[in-house]
């Protein structure tokens, strides 16, 4: 268990470092190859490293970095609760020390506001209200993305690093104008605690949470136990082969050619 949480801790402190870093040197207009990173770039650095820690670290401990992931696999069964306060307690001190080292990188001037380590607040004009709703739904889709790659063995494991990431980008995207698209208790906390910007913090700790466990009760209650129309179940590209068949409709026996549960 310890070993698992280590390897959370590890996960968020580079999850939570690399999109505080990037956010950071945006705001504060740094350079490396031509000009400075922009809000494109934070999305993209957030879900390109949490990709690469899937694929690093998925074998592992699964490769939360999340409460919220935590916390709606346990409620689905698809984790053990006996390991979920360890898994808390380190992702929070991962996600504490990697906005310590994006202090450490930049310096006073990231820990101040406006920046205050890429902290997410409601953005003007945006009341906690609404940035409840839209960390819940953006949560919802990185969740479900995740229990849907992870849990259904129908999933190829090649797809499923890649997807939680883009998964990432795309949450990011649609919340960093209003939110700053947190997606993640610990991604909210880490960087509040290190430069003691709470604002609306209520909303950054519950509205994921809600969201992600809602994603999982649904994939795994509902979507999970559907497949795709087959030809006796009047399958619109009845008489095709399976090699000729588009991606809208599986095999015709999809159970008997892998040989895993379909019902999950």
């Amino acid at each position: 268990m310890v070993r698992d949480g280590v390897a959370e801790a590890v996960g968020t402190f580079f999850l939570v470092y690399t999109g505080t870093a990037t956010a950071a040197a945006a705001s504060l207009g740094k350079k490396t190859a031509g000009a400075a990173p922009d809000s494109l770039a934070v999305a993209l650095a957030f879900g390109l490293v949490l990709a690469a820690l899937v694929g690093a670290l998925g074998q592992v401990s699964g490769a939360h970095l999340n409460a919220a992931v935590t916390l709606g696999l346990a409620i689905t069964r698809r984790f053990p609760w006996r390991y979920v306060p360890a898994y808390l307690i380190f992702q929070l001190l991962g996600a504490v020390a990697g906005a310590g080292a994006t202090w450490a990188t930049f310096g006073a001037a990231a820990r101040g506001r406006p920046i205050a380590l890429g902290a997410t607040v409601p953005g003007p004009g945006i009341s906690d209200g609404r940035a409840f709703v839209v960390e819940a739904l953006i949560t919802f889709l990185l969740v479900f993305i995740i229990i849907a790659v992870a849990t259904d063995d129908r999933v190829p494991a090649a797809v499923a690093a890649a997807a939680i990431g883009f998964a990432l980008v795309a949450a990011v995207l649609i919340g960093g104008g209003s939110t700053g698209g947190a997606v993640n208790p610990d991604r909210a906390l880490g960087p509040a605690i290190m430069s003691g910007t709470f604002t609306s913090i209520w909303v950054y700790l519950l509205a994921p949470v809600i969201g992600g466990i809602a994603a999982a009760l649904l994939y795994v209650n509902v979507v999970a136990k559907a497949t795709a129309p087959t030809t006796e179940q009047g399958d619109p590209q009845a008489g095709k082969s399976p090699g000729d068949r588009s991606l809208s409709t599986a095999s015709d026996t999809p159970a008997a050619t892998d040989g895993r549960d379909t019902d999950r």
